[in-house]
């Protein structure tokens, strides 16, 4: 049962964006007791040069200025540890992830907190936990080769050890908008987001080989439209959809 989630909108859109039309749905859907908010249309800063400076310094050795300057990170680090779930809105910008949310990744890939290097290779330290990942793009298709989002988001939560991730997509909006929203929100409302729904093989199907499949490893799919037309490579979509 989800206790507490973690809810990320990183459209920049406030208003009219699909993608966080469709966040709010599944955090609702869920009814964890806790919903911790991070909007990161307020963008969070890049990384600089004093920021890897303080990263690098081992933690017993940081000055006052150094522990303060990853502060921020190490806050937006605890708000990961603490919940069970998160749910990230993640629209399509130019084949991938916005800018803001790459800036939110940066903070939160941490070794030695979220994960560590071993003789086997790297090791996620925030194992146990799930994500659903909420994609809108105009003209990208999800699982596409030209989706360089969800691939992304997948492996970078792999990386610090959250691999129950699951895809809840409104893609190629432009081809058919009022379908594609339509199909993500029936999905959910048909609550497919515990596990008898994933049980019960709510993946989308498989395409020819000559596409990427949904699902990748570890990357199952709530919910795709797919519009009955050839494959375009129309861009994200953005500015001209409101995902």
């Amino acid at each position: 049962m989800t206790q507490t989630v973690l809810h990320i909108d990183s459209s920049a859109r406030l208003s009219g964006s699909v993608s966080r039309d469709l966040t709010a749905q599944v955090v609702e859907r869920l009814g964890a007791k806790e919903v911790i908010r991070r909007d990161l249309a307020t963008p969070l800063p890049l990384l600089d040069e004093a920021w890897i400076g303080a990263n690098f310094t081992p933690a017993d050795q940081r000055s006052d200025d150094q522990k303060a300057t990853l502060a921020l990170s190490d806050a937006l680090v605890a708000e990961l540890e603490r919940v069970d779930t998160l749910v990230i809105g993640a629209p399509v910008y130019n084949f991938t992830v916005p800018t803001t949310l790459k800036a939110w990744i940066d903070l939160v890939a941490r070794v030695g907190k979220t994960f560590q290097y071993t003789e086997a290779g790297p090791e996620g330290l925030l194992k146990g936990k799930r994500a659903i990942v909420v994609i809108a793009s105009g003209g990208t298709e999800a699982g596409s080769d030209i989706d360089y989002a969800s691939r992304y988001l997948q492996h970078m939560l792999g990386f610090i050890g959250i691999t129950d991730i699951e895809l809840v997509a409104a893609d190629q909006q432009a081809l058919d908008a009022e379908g594609s929203v339509q199909k993500a929100k029936d999905a959910i409302a048909q609550d497919p987001l515990g596990p008898a729904g994933r049980a019960n093989g709510a993946a989308c199907p498989r395409r020819s080989a000559k596409r990427s499949a949904i699902p990748r490893p570890g990357f199952s799919c709530i919910a795709r439209h797919k519009a009955g037309v050839p494959h375009r490579q129309t861009g994200s979509g953005y500015p001209l959809d409101p995902v």
